[in-house]
């Protein structure tokens, strides 16, 4: 299986990247990003970790309906898609909102598009990391961060319109992760009591990369994956112990 990962140099993409070194049904990751994909630390790797096949892929510009010519040639004839660019919450005082729509958006219907047109394999799969609060009915907007949860709505809505357009050549799965904590990144005991006070919930790096994984590799469990779904599918999986 050849495995696309966009966002490549990410915390969660990093994840998603070291366990799939060592999965035996995944033969190539592309790691697509604006910079190149770090070399992974050895004292990191799972077991039988084989970093040959790794290919770091640079795009300069997500914001185009085309990708050059030696990016294609790349990612032709990928199995699967694990999509992991976007602007998080805690960005968004410090980006334009138009950059936000872009890169939330734009940049991730795009790529389903291009990739998939690139690929005879059938079916194409595709995963969206979306966040726990999304709303693809504008009428539910929350109040707490409205549009930005409408907006990642209307991404996934896009995504899964078109998978279910495509007579079966794309299957696409939306992952709905709440707060996501790591050796690397904790969350702090007050913002903890905060997200549980609106009700959003946790999940550890390694499940939420496990369980896209596993879905990749052998097919979809369901279409949308809820936080609780990411910990109870990723906890059976090599990235449950992270």
């Amino acid at each position: 299986m050849k495995l696309v990962v966009a966002g490549s140099t990410g915390f969660v993409a990093t994840e998603i990247i070291r366990q799939s070194l060592s999965n035996p049904a995944i033969t190539s990751i592309v790691a697509l990003g604006r910079k190149p994909a770090p070399t992974p630390v050895a004292s990191t790797l799972l077991p039988n970790a084989d970093l040959s096949k790794l290919k770091s892929v640079t795009l300069d510009n997500f914001d185009t309906t085309d990708y050059p010519e030696n990016v294609k040639s790349e990612l032709a004839n990928a199995d699967a898609c694990i999509w992991t660019i976007a602007i998080t919450p805690s960005q968004l005082k410090s980006v334009p909102w138009e950059t936000t729509v872009k890169v939330c958006r734009d940049y991730a219907v795009n790529g389903l598009k291009v990739i998939s047109s690139l690929t005879e394999k059938k079916p194409f799969r595709f995963v969206y990391i979306s966040g726990s609060n999304a709303v693809r009915d504008p009428a539910k907007k929350p109040l707490l961060l409205g549009d930005y949860c409408v907006l990642r709505g209307e991404a996934e809505n896009q995504i899964l319109e078109f998978a279910k357009s495509s007579g079966g050549k794309v299957e696409a799965a939306i992952a709905k992760p709440g707060i996501i904590s790591g050796p690397t990144k904790e969350t702090g005991a007050l913002a903890k009591v905060f997200f549980g006070i609106i009700g959003i919930g946790k999940v550890r790096v390694g499940q939420i990369a496990g369980a896209l994984v596993e879905g990749v590799v052998k097919g979809f469990e369901k279409e949308t994956y809820e936080n609780a779904d990411l910990v109870r599918v990723g906890s059976k999986t090599v990235g449950g112990i992270e």
